[in-house]
This record gives structure tokens, sequence and C-alpha cells, in this order.
């Protein structure tokens, strides 16, 4: 039902910063997390990081230290600051949800958004 809408993404030089944004078509309050994915070529979607709906945030050791997940919900959005970039941190970059504890993220059934492109040069 709600829709999510990526965006944000860049080239940026390693060691730069940015800030993507996760803009949702309705409220994001119920769900129990919102969260984001990343795909580089040939590999597989991982989760990066993801916050749930009283603001505990949990990240990939990947990127611990260097991401930021945060949630603005009067403006039904979900950021992500990322820092220290870092080659390996280019991928597509997706906004995902899941509705409750119970439950799987969404984008695991196949339901992903365009999602924005993230690449990091060296």
């Amino acid at each position: 039902q709600v829709q999510l809408v990526e965006s944000g993404g860049g080239l940026v030089q390693a060691g730069g910063s940015l800030r993507l944004s996760c803009a949702a078509s309705g409220s994001i309050l119920p769900f129990a997390a919102m969260g984001w994915y990343r795909q580089a070529p040939g590999k597989q979607r991982e989760l990066v990081a993801n916050i749930t709906r009283s603001g505990i945030t949990v990240y990939a050791d990947s990127v611990k230290g260097r991401f930021t997940i945060s949630r603005d919900n009067a403006k039904n959005t979900v950021y992500l600051q990322m820092n220290s970039l870092k080659p390996e941190d280019t991928a597509v970059y997706y906004c995902d949800l899941r509705r409750d504890w119970g439950s799987r993220w969404r984008g695991e059934s196949g339901s992903w958004g365009q999602g924005t492109q993230v690449t990091v040069s060296s």
C-alpha cells in the first residue's frame, strides 16, 4: 500500500558524504522498522541499516560508525546519512519497510522500488 521513493544518490569521491532520502506516500509510524538495503554489481542485496518505530538503530558491520539512519515521521521520510564513503559502498540503495516483527522485509517479496545509485570513486 505504501509507496517508497528513494533519492539523493550520486557520484562522490572516496571520503565524501551523501544523504539519501526515502519519501513514503503515507505514514511510516505504524511500521515496526524502516531500513535501507543496497545491491552492488554482482552481489546480493544486503540490509545496511534499519530503524525501529521507537528509534532503535541497527547497522551492518561494514557501515558502523560511518552511516546514520534517521526518521522524520512528520515528513514520512527516512534518511541515510553516509560519511567517509568507500568505493565498496558503490551500489543501488533501496528503502524498505517491515510492517511488524512477525513479517519479513517487504522487499524480500520482490516489491523493490527504483532505488538510487551511489557511486564512490577512488
